[in-house]
């Protein structure tokens, strides 16, 4: 037993070792890598190794051709830009070095420079330098006219829409954050990837400058190399010029084509990433489907060809056969068979014995209903890739974890009744909240910086009013170029359902919602909830504590704490509104970093002394109500705080007024209804290591 446990320890130690030397030489590559190439530059080389080293060009630039053409999304090939850089330079180097050998040896014959420099030079020419210099001349101008330059244009349009496309798709990451749809690691892992987008059509734009200059040296280097050839032979080596041009002249080219022949497969492969649309199939999976995949226009094609092929002096031969091959392709695929699509099962009616009434009829509503038009019915069902219910289930996951219970099961029925791209949310049988959604559409969201307008249907964002156009999916790229916050028509439903969750989480905190979230406490703190429900406070007031707390947007996760107030205060006393201000007191670090993050001055608005002072007379002539105040202050108070509240909204800042003690309830309700955004702090609620700083006054205009 102890030898067969050393040997599995000296197995993995052995493996780990293994592991290391591999990751340091992964490391070590990349610098050895350059270094040998530039070191190619200045010393002489053999031609044998140029031999190699041509050979490992080619090679290296056939493997680059291939990942292209199988990578799926442009940044599965991120390190192309780099790669593309470091070709260019081993391709220099190998003309510079190549030319020192041609340079230098050339006299003795063809074979000078090595094997693969004489088999261009000799094989794919003909040994006609004449012919050889007109075919590297074509070869310089498709690769740096026709190729690089395309693929340059597009990698800089690519690169400055992606730039101008980057806020909004970070808005439409936002937005789907807070609706509950993805995980904060999900939206880590977008936002890198809309940075790396950047990044990479970016690096090549400034790629493709590599080889457009590496078409203009080879054309360079190999002017100079003949001119220097003719110059060597004839005057050190006492050949004719005749001999001179020959020799040289077909070493040169022979050398230029073995270079730029790598050059244009590299430049092929660039052209082939940034121009290709990212979708989940390779190169060769998209041609052959949306090529080859219509027989109506293989038929077509097919009859033109033999239409072709069968008029007088036409090669009649080549025409009907690719006709024949044509048509019979289209011919396998028009037989071939199509799935069929579902069709509706048909309801069974049975009839039915008429029986008495019971309490089986009697249905209670539900607590949360989404009704949905039959065009939105897709969004539900998952056989046709619908995700509304997953996206809900996010929602109250994430309501879950920030409110601090779980809201009910949204129950969703379709609604004949409605229009077909209606929807309608309800609660307790009621509705709160409607609105359209186009299934297959965008929604476009103005966020109020947008650059251009766009056609389609005007409609206002339904959770939170902003204006807003329905777009078709083609115009979402534009959309997003332009600023606006582009959504499709599930967001467009979870958005604002969340929202309304949200704002009614206080009527969603029932009494058997609350039981719950007492039994779960229960289960990790027993003694926490037996010292307080029943003994000292009834569950119908810890209930109506926790609501007056989420009306008010405070949110109830720290329940340990909630408990141990009311622990502690309820023998003093029962007064719901006294036991909310003296949790809201306890809670307040929480509520104070809802609004202003940890460390940050709080900049605040407070009340002119005159006006604090007339409430604080209202409070205590009518204690907690909202019948004292006269009509006239009413209306000046609404009007001061409003102005306040736009003049922080406009520095950015948060809509805080801060309150003493004796008025913040009074303030909180009346103010409630006219400026929801607004929050009303007491004194007593801000720990003493906050700085406060006010920068509004309510009432400071009043006359």
């Amino acid at each position: 037993m102890a030898n067969v446990t050393n040997k599995f320890n000296m197995n993995n130690i052995l493996s780990l070792s293994a592991w290391l030397q591999a990751s340091r030489l992964q490391s070590f590559a990349g610098p050895i890598l350059i270094m040998l190439i530039l070191a190619m530059m200045v010393l002489p080389l053999p031609p044998f190794v140029l031999d190699v080293l041509f050979t490992f060009n080619i090679a290296l630039a056939v493997i680059v051709l291939l990942v292209g053409l199988y990578t799926r999304h442009a940044l599965e090939f991120a390190v192309f830009p780099t790669v593309l850089l470091i070709t260019t330079l081993l391709r220099l180097s190998l003309n510079v070095a190549s030319t020192r050998v041609v340079l230098l040896n050339g006299h003795t014959g063809p074979d000078a420079a090595g094997k693969v420099i004489e088999a261009f030079g000799h094989f794919l020419v003909g040994g006609n330098y004449a012919v050889g210099l007109v075919v590297f001349i074509i070869l310089v101008v498709i690769n740096f006219v026709v190729i690089t330059k395309g693929a340059g244009r597009i990698a800089e349009v690519s690169a400055r829409f992606t730039l101008d496309a980057m806020p909004g798709k970070q808005m439409a990451i936002d937005a789907d954050l807070n609706a509950g749809l993805i995980g904060e690691a999900d939206a880590r892992k977008r936002r890198e990837r809309i940075s790396q987008e950047a990044d990479f059509y970016g690096s090549m734009d400034g790629a493709s400058k590599f080889v457009r200059g590496d078409a203009i040296a080879g054309i360079l280097i190999m002017l100079i190399t003949i001119i220097g050839g003719l110059v060597v032979g004839v005057l050190q080596h006492d050949l004719d010029l005749a001999a001179a041009a020959r020799n040289y002249t077909l070493l040169t080219i022979g050398d230029g084509l073995v270079g730029q022949i790598p050059a244009l497969i590299i430049s092929t492969a660039a052209g082939l990433v940034v121009s290709r649309v990212s979708t989940d199939e390779d190169l060769g999976q998209q041609v052959v489907s949306q090529l080859f995949n219509r027989p109506q226009v293989l038929w077509l094609t097919a009859g033109i060809l033999g239409l072709l092929g069968l008029v007088p002096g036409m090669p009649n031969f080549v025409f009907l056969l690719l006709s024949a091959l044509i048509g019979g392709m289209a011919h396998y695929l028009s037989r071939r068979p199509v799935p069929a699509e579902p069709k509706p099962s048909e309801p069974q009616v049975a009839a039915a014995e008429a029986q008495d009434a019971g309490w089986e009829d009697v249905t209670q509503v539900d607590t949360l209903g989404l009704e949905v038009g039959y065009r939105l019915i897709p969004l539900v069902d998952k056989l046709q890739q619908g995700d509304l219910l997953r996206r809900i289930n996010g929602i109250r996951k994430k309501f879950a974890q920030e409110i601090g219970f779980l809201p009910p099961v949204v129950h969703i029925r379709d609604n004949l009744e409605l229009r077909p791209n209606a929807y309608r949310i309800t609660m307790k049988g009621s509705v709160i909240g409607q609105g359209e959604s186009y299934n297959g559409m965008y929604l476009a969201i103005n966020p109020g910086q947008v650059t251009m307008a766009l056609p389609g249907n005007s409609t206002q964002d339904p959770a939170f009013g902003l204006p807003a156009v329905w777009i078709e999916t083609g115009q979402r790229e534009l959309a997003q170029t332009s600023g606006y916050t582009v959504v499709d028509a599930s967001t467009v439903v979870t958005t604002h359902l969340n929202h309304l969750i949200r704002s009614h989480a206080s009527e969603l905190l029932n009494r058997d919602a609350l039981q719950q979230l007492l039994d779960h406490l229960a289960r990790s703190m027993p003694k926490l909830t037996e010292d307080l429900i029943p003994k000292l406070l009834p569950l119908a007031t810890v209930q109506k504590v926790l609501q007056h707390l989420l009306e008010e947007g405070v949110h109830i996760r720290d329940m340990r704490t909630i408990i141990d107030t009311l622990t502690e205060y309820a023998a003093r006393t029962q007064e719901v509104t006294e036991l909310v201000a003296l949790v809201r007191v306890a809670l307040g670090r929480a509520i104070v970093e809802q609004y202003y993050p940890s460390g940050t001055e709080l900049q605040v608005m407070s009340l002119h002394p005159e006006l604090e002072a007339v409430l604080t007379q209202v409070v205590q002539s009518a204690p907690m109500t909202e019948g004292g105040i006269e009509p006239g202050l009413a209306e000046t108070l609404t009007r001061e705080a409003g102005n306040a509240v736009r003049r922080m909204e406009h520095l950015g800042l948060p809509a805080v007024l801060v309150v003493s003690d004796a008025i913040r309830l009074l303030l909180a309700r009346f103010l409630r209804r006219a400026l929801p955004q607004l929050r009303v702090l007491a004194y007593s609620e801000i720990p003493d290591s906050r700085k406060i700083k006010f920068v509004a006054i309510v009432g400071g205009s009043r006359t």
